[in-house]
Parts: C-alpha cells; sequence; structure tokens
C-alpha cells in the first residue's frame, strides 16, 4: 500500500519514461526467429517483458541481458536461430501477466514441429483466447484450452502443416493480428487479416525491419488490412526502442490537472496508431507539444505538456469513441481521471475491450472514481463522467492492475485528503520505477 496527498506546487521538469512494452516484446520475439545476432537498446525491464525472455530461452535462445555500465540502460542481445530454431521446452511456458506473451507466441508455437503448453497467472487464466484459437485452428493449428474454457491454459499440438488464411476480425486488436501473421510466416500461401480500424501496427513495422514481406492497407472507410507474404528469412538487427506513450499518458494527465504545471517527456514513441491519447486530449483544449520529431526505427518526440483547462464541446459534452478507441485502448482509464476534473460530461463508448484486460476497467475504474467521489456510471462498452465533482481521497483497489494503480496514482493529486493504493506493486509488469519517478515531480 502506498498513500498519496493532493499536489501542493506545480509539477515541474524534465521525465524520461520507460521503453515500450508493446516494441519490447516484439524485439525478443522477432529476434529469436531471425538469423544472426539483434541488439536492443533501451529495452523495457518489467516482469511482462521479462517473461518473453524467459519463455525463449526455454526454447533454446540464448539471451543476454545486461546493463550499460555508463547510464544503467538495459541492452539485449539475442542470438537467433532463425525460423526453424527454436527446440521443444522441457516445461510448460509459463506467461506470468503477459496477454501480449500469451496470444503472440501462440502463433509462434503452433508452427513448430514439437507440442508445447503455455499459460499465465489467475489473470491470463480469466483473459479471452478464443480469439487466436479459432483464426489460428483456420490455417491448420492444433491449439485448443486445457479447460475447455476458452481460456489459459492452451494446449498445442506441434507438426501440423499451416496454410495462409484471410481473416476479418470483428475488433481491431494488435495481439491477435500479431498471432495470425506470426503464424503466417509459416505458412503455405499469403495470410491477410481485416480490422475496423488499424490497431497497433508495431508487428508490421518491426517484421519489414527484419527482412519479412508484410505490409498495411487502409480503406477509405477506416478499415484496415495486414497482408504478409512468406518464405522471407529474418535477418538480426538493431533496435533502439523508445518510450512508451502509455508510460507518459500518467504524466501527461498530471501536468493536464495541476495548476500551473509543466512538463517535458522525453524520448516518447509516437507510432500513429499509438497517439490518440494526444488527438483526443487536445480536442479537449490541452495544451500538448511535439518537440524534436525523430524516426529511429519508430518515430518519437519530446512531448511537452503545459496545464490546461479543459472543455467539451459547445453543448458540454465531449465523446471518444470509434476510429479513436483503438489507438489509445490502454490510456482511457487516466483520460478518464482527467476528464472527471473537468466541469463537462464526457461518454466513453465503443470501448468492450476494456473489459478482456488485466481487470474489467470499465467496472474497476467506475467503481474507484465513485469511490472518490465522482458522479460516473458505466455502460455496456464504456462509461459516462459527469466532471467537475470534487474528488477527495479513497482506498484504491488496483485489482492487480497495472494501468490502474498508477492511473489513481495520477487521480490522487486533484482529491482532498490521502488516496490509498493497494497493491502498488502491480505496476512492475510495466513501470517498475513509476512511484519513484511521480514522486520526483510531485515532491
Amino acid at each position: 500500500m502506498i498513500a498519496l496527498e493532493k499536489a501542493m506546487h506545480p509539477l515541474r521538469g524534465d521525465v524520461f519514461v520507460p521503453g515500450d512494452k508493446s516494441i519490447s516484446h516484439r524485439s525478443i520475439m522477432f529476434g529469436a526467429l531471425a538469423k544472426g545476432t539483434t541488439e536492443i537498446t533501451g529495452f523495457l525491464n518489467s516482469a511482462d517483458c521479462l517473461s518473453t525472455i524467459d519463455c525463449f530461452r526455454k526454447l533454446g535462445i540464448h539471451i543476454d541481458h545486461a546493463m550499460r555500465p555508463t547510464n544503467g540502460v538495459p541492452t539485449i542481445t539475442v542470438h537467433g536461430k532463425g525460423l526453424g530454431g527454436l527446440k521443444a521446452p522441457s516445461e510448460t511456458l509459463y506467461t506470468g501477466n503477459s496477454g501480449t506473451t500469451t496470444r503472440l507466441m501462440s502463433g509462434i508455437l503452433v508452427a513448430q514441429p514439437f507440442d508445447s503448453n503455455i499459460t499465465g497467472d489467475m489473470s491470463i487464466e480469466k483473459r479471452p483466447m478464443n480469439r487466436i484459437i479459432n483464426p489460428l485452428s483456420q490455417m491448420g493449428a492444433d491449439i485448443s484450452s486445457l479447460m475447455d474454457n476458452g481460456c489459459a491454459p492452451l494446449v498445442i499440438k506441434g507438426g501440423k502443416r499451416l496454410r495462409g488464411i484471410t481473416y476479418r476480425n470483428p475488433i481491431a486488436s494488435a495481439q491477435v493480428k500479431s498471432a495470425i501473421v506470426l503464424a503466417g510466416l509459416y505458412a503455405d500461401g499469403d495470410t491477410v487479416v481485416y480490422e475496423p480500424a488499424l490497431s497497433r501496427n508495431h508487428t508490421e513495422t518491426m517484421l519489414t525491419m527484419f527482412g519479412a514481406d508484410i505490409h498495411n492497407e487502409l480503406a477509405r472507410d477506416g478499415s484496415a488490412a495486414a497482408i504478409l507474404h512468406p518464405g522471407m528469412p529474418l535477418h538480426g538487427i538493431k533496435i533502439n526502442v523508445p518510450g512508451d506513450i502509455s508510460s507518459a499518458a500518467y504524466f501527461m494527465a498530471a501536468a493536464l490537472m495541476v495548476p500551473e504545471s509543466e512538463l517535458l517527456i522525453r524520448n516518447v514513441g509516437i507510432n500513429q496508431t499509438r497517439t490518440g491519447i494526444i488527438t483526443v486530449l487536445k480536442q479537449m483544449g490541452a495544451d500538448i507539444t511535439l518537440l524534436n520529431e525523430t524516426n529511429d526505427s519508430e518515430p518519437r518526440a519530446d512531448i511537452l505538456v503545459k496545464y490546461s483547462e479543459l472543455n467539451g464541446n459547445e453543448n458540454g459534452i465531449f465523446e471518444i469513441g470509434g476510429k479513436d478507441i483503438p489507438t489509445m485502448i490502454d490510456e482511457l482509464p487516466v483520460v478518464a481521471i482527467v476528464a472527471a476534473t473537468g466541469n463537462f460530461d464526457t461518454i466513453i463508448k465503443d470501448a468492450a475491450e476494456l473489459k478482456a484486460k488485466e481487470s474489467d476497467r470499465i467496472a474497476t475504474v467506475v467503481d474507484n472514481l465513485k469511490a472518490m467521489g465522482c458522479d460516473i456510471e458505466a455502460t455496456d462498452d464504456g462509461m459516462i463522467i459527469h466532471g467537475g465533482k470534487p474528488l477527495h481521497g479513497a482506498d484504491i483497489h488496483s485489482h492487480n492492475d497495472h494501468r490502474l494503480a498508477m492511473t489513481f496514482a495520477v487521480a490522487s493529486l486533484a482529491a482532498t485528503g490521502t488516496t490509498r493504493i493497494l497493491d502498488e506493486g502491480c505496476v512492475g509488469i510495466s513501470y517498475p520505477s513509476f512511484f519513484k519517478d511521480f514522486q520526483a515531480i510531485v515532491n
């Protein structure tokens, strides 16, 4: 448990957030499937990403994990063995709390000549896996739920010949798309994944860098397709991981909420499939400026955020939904905190996917904000926030959800009294030094 108080002075300074979680996961996975050495700097040294390293070591991949003595930046070297280089594990592959590891690795494992089992913690064993089981089975894979409930543990029988498919995913999900694409690397024929909107495209971007023949096509209605032509070998590369915009979001929100604040968040990834939070906050009236934009494997920039009095539209209502949701799904909880402090109503819709995260983030965000005095109600696919009600401290139940713990740390800045975050250690899943960095700008 950690106790936090309302901010008593403006927040000032520079912030450096850790490496992007999505990119860190994929750099290990793709490096393992490539021939030769992949060198990774800026790697996110968190529990989720360490689970990915552990799984690939059990599959016979040698991975060096060190800290640079000059600046303490994590440096990873993956000694890849090519698409056919993995070995049968001697035990069940354990993914901890990582849905990314579980789903993406399943796409790789179904193409191997050996059997494997994969599972995670109690949270993973509740998260829906039929969304990958069904398309992978259509490709010819033998993958099933051990408990026959559509969840992990997953049992995978190897040695199956995979075929490329055209799959229309009803939701925009980078994890589902990536699992199918990774299986497609081993398939006979092209693999095409259609989505109602373009989800995170780190897989497509990075696989291209590794040598795969893959690209996105966008339609006029906003729908998207990832198209993979198999047969190209992957080769090791150097990757510089930018800061994670999902981690930066907490400091963006904090600066917007505390009067006279100004924070500069350095070296943050600004991939277009991840910047919905910037788009939406600017529409609310946020003063956010991108500085020093570059493109080193992924686009990145410094983000300057200044305190702003936010507003809705002319009717005092602000809506978040549609094509913006896939580009900010992990940031919606902290956006809800920002909305609660504004003098307008906010409707978050089309976000039913929040129910399938580490916790049901619709229910957990609503329950905790209610405990702090917010006028808020849950809907089937989001929430309605009646902003402007004074917030007060409360005991926040994180449900071991890292994003909830960090979100309500930010909420404490605008709440009178003491806010206590229970089970705050779960931030180690994605941002181990969060509370240290948070306290540095508050104190």
